[in-house]
C-alpha cells in the first residue's frame, strides 16, 4: 500500500465520520432525512449549513444556503435578501416548507426555519 492509498482512506475515513456526526447531531428532532424528503408535499428536514452565498436574479438578491443531515444535501433559496443574521457554516437549522427536486437536488423556496444550538 502506497502513500497515495493510505491518504485516499483516511480522507474516506474522516467523510464517513463527518457524515455520521450530522446523523446524530438531529437525532431526537422530529425531521424527515434529506434522502427520503418527498417532492411537492410540505416537509420539515433539518441540516447543517455547509455554504452560504448571495446571488442577484433578475435584478434582486437571493441568498443561497446548502444544508446537510447526513444523507444528502439540500439547497435552500430566500429571494430578497442578501443575509439572515445567525444562519451561517456550521449553524444547524430546522426548515419547513413544500420541496421540489431541481438538477437531482431537493429545493426549498423561503421556508420557515428554526436557528438549532
Amino acid at each position: 500500500m502506497g502513500l497515495k492509498d493510505f491518504l485516499k482512506r483516511s480522507v474516506k475515513i474522516e467523510v464517513d465520520l463527518d457524515r455520521v456526526r450530522r446523523q446524530d447531531r438531529f437525532v431526537g428532532v422530529e425531521v424527515t432525512p434529506i434522502d427520503q424528503a418527498s417532492s411537492r408535499m410540505p416537509i420539515r428536514i433539518a441540516g447543517e449549513v455547509q455554504r452560504v452565498r448571495s446571488v442577484p436574479r433578475a435584478g434582486a438578491p437571493w441568498l443561497e444556503i446548502c444544508v446537510n443531515d447526513g444523507s444528502a444535501d439540500a439547497m435552500i433559496t430566500f429571494s430578497g435578501t442578501k443575509k439572515i443574521f445567525g444562519i451561517e457554516p456550521g449553524r444547524a437549522l430546522v426548515l419547513e416548507g413544500v420541496a421540489r427536486r431541481e438538477n437531482g437536488k431537493l429545493t426549498l423556496l423561503n421556508p420557515a426555519y428554526t436557528l438549532l444550538p
